[in-house]
């Protein structure tokens, strides 16, 4: 019987205008379809809209249509990869409002984190804060990161790098390390 590939979801964080990080989750879409490494979908929370939520998605009395597909989508999810920007030293509140909402859907969910910015740090300011919101609802974070400094320099708008060869070697690199703990989970798993 056939292996079946695993499912990627790639969480597109940013909901400002004019965001750029929405760019770097348009090229791990493309770069996963042509290697043919999973079947992959983007999350993209500008297009959800969110309100800050009150409770969390197991305690809601009344959860929305939107609410309940986001969740199923993070839990059906082999695995996660998390494109987001840094706003001043943090992630956007877009998405620790989803981290927060969901609690089991996270549970040994592997995930991993690329972050953005316009500056020459990629963004890697915001990794710490990041990974320990994802710990401390029982995820697995992935050790490989993607810090992506000047992404309006390295990357068009549709997801296309600047320096294709370079950033294929470092996405192939950090999914990899995605696809092994997925395969460690699944081992794990009674």
């Amino acid at each position: 019987m056939p292996e079946t590939k695993p499912h990627f979801v790639i969480i597109s964080a940013s909901v400002r205008e004019g965001r750029k990080s929405h760019r770097l989750a348009l090229y791990f879409k493309k770069f996963i379809e042509e290697q043919n490494l999973a079947s992959v979908e983007i999350t993209d929370l500008k297009e959800y809209q969110f309100p800050i939520f009150n409770e969390r998605l197991r305690l809601q009395k009344n959860p929305t249509e939107k609410v309940l597909e986001f969740a199923g989508k993070i839990k059906n999810a082999d695995g996660v990869i998390i494109v987001t920007p840094e706003y001043n030293g943090g992630y956007p509140a877009s998405l620790k409002n989803v981290v927060d909402l969901l609690y089991d859907e996270w549970h040994h969910k592997p995930i991993a984190i690329s972050t953005v910015s316009d500056g020459i740090f990629g963004g890697t300011q915001v990794i710490t804060s990041l990974q320990f919101s994802l710990w401390k609802i029982r995820s697995i974070v992935v050790p490989a990161m993607f810090p992506s400094p000047s992404i309006d320099k390295n990357f068009a708008e549709d997801g296309t790098p600047v320096n294709k060869e370079a950033t294929d070697k470092r996405a192939t690199a950090f999914v990899n390390e995605l696809l092994w703990f997925i395969e460690a989970v699944k081992k794990m798993k009674p």
